[in-house]
């Protein structure tokens, strides 16, 4: 889950977030140039991602919807925590929270790859994340079945 926060609050469910480097700290996102988000994230200084547990799925669903409202009003329905550092809005029961200063873009096709600096990281909780995988969402959860 990507976010930025300000007078214009935005989320955005990711399908790309990774890590980049260890010195200096610096993860990317990728967001396609036609959303909302990528001009949000133009104007913004700092962002965050919050890792959603398995049990996420509707707030995943609900972030991919571009029917959803925009601005403060997306946020009604969905509790959050602000960022120590940035105040961006986490997703609250989230498995973990980066907070990160935008650092660099680079040209991406119909994406641009957005690189933040790490300002912070807390993992919030234990569990399964969500996952996005092969057009479907699902989670790292196993379940172990007796075998006869």
């Amino acid at each position: 889950m990507l976010t930025v926060g300000g007078e214009h609050p935005h989320g955005m469910t990711a399908n790309s977030f990774a890590s980049v480097s260890l010195d200096p700290p610096l993860v990317l996102v990728c967001v396609g140039r036609s959303t909302v988000m990528h001009a949000c994230l133009a104007g913004a200084s700092s962002f965050g991602v919050s890792v959603l547990a398995a049990g996420h799925a509707g707030i995943a669903q609900y972030f991919a919807d571009s029917r959803r409202p925009v601005g403060p009003g997306e946020f009604a329905e969905i509790r959050t925590v602000p960022g120590a550092r940035t105040g961006v809005p986490l997703i609250a029961g989230a498995l973990a929270w980066f907070e990160c200063e935008s650092w660099r873009r680079y040209d991406g096709g119909d994406h641009t790859i957005v690189v933040g600096r790490l300002l912070s990281a807390v993992r919030v909780a234990a569990g399964g994340a969500l996952l996005f995988h092969d057009g479907q969402l699902g989670t790292t959860e196993y379940e172990w079945r007796a075998r006869g």
